[in-house]
């Protein structure tokens, strides 16, 4: 692609919302994200940047990032720098057609649009099995483990639940879920 390229595919996507820095950079400011794309001094490589959250937020997680990198973040990638967890793309310049390139920009969209949140689900589903393991490995039934998370959430050892009515029973409701669908799944051999 050339910069005349980008900047058509640019503008026809996000029309005002595009500042272009001649002669090798572009900005989008959407007020909900800001994307950046820029070309290396010899014009020879893109890269499209979007900040998604402060490192510090990433950081727990960051085994999981590395996993999707791997795994399933297709043409673009996290990365780490100043603080920040940035979805990045990085391709040939004279080899990018505008499909791979609006691929790529929709990738680091949706990158934003779900930011941490798979990250999450997968450690607590982590955390979810190695309580059923521990409890398979004490005899422990499903129902018996539901009564001890019960209990330690009376003590308080398990967090406050005097927050609002129903959050209790929703809490448990919740675990009951999760500890059900897992149950079948978690060998307390493993």
């Amino acid at each position: 692609m050339t910069p005349d390229d980008i900047t058509q595919t640019l503008q026809q996507q996000f029309g005002t919302s595009l500042k272009v820095l001649p002669p090798d950079a572009w900005q989008v400011d959407t007020g909900e994200f800001r994307v950046l794309v820029l070309l290396s001094q010899d014009g020879s490589w893109l890269r499209m940047l979007l900040p998604l959250l402060p490192a510090a937020e990433a950081k727990p997680f960051l085994a999981q990032i590395l996993t999707a990198n791997f795994d399933a973040t297709q043409e673009v990638r996290y990365a780490l720098h100043e603080e920040v967890l940035w979805g990045v793309f990085q391709h040939d310049a004279a080899s990018l057609i505008p499909a791979v390139f609006n691929g790529a920009l929709n990738q680091l969209l949706t990158l934003k649009q779900t930011g941490i949140n798979p990250f999450f689900q997968d450690l607590i589903e982590i955390q979810i099995r190695q309580i059923i393991k521990a409890a398979k490995q004490q005899g422990q039934t499903l129902e018996a483990t539901l009564q001890t998370l019960d209990r330690l959430y009376a003590e308080g050892v398990m967090g406050d639940m005097a927050a609002g009515a129903g959050t209790h029973q929703k809490t448990l409701e919740a675990w009951q879920r999760q500890l059900e669908r897992l149950w079948p799944l978690v060998d307390e051999t493993m």
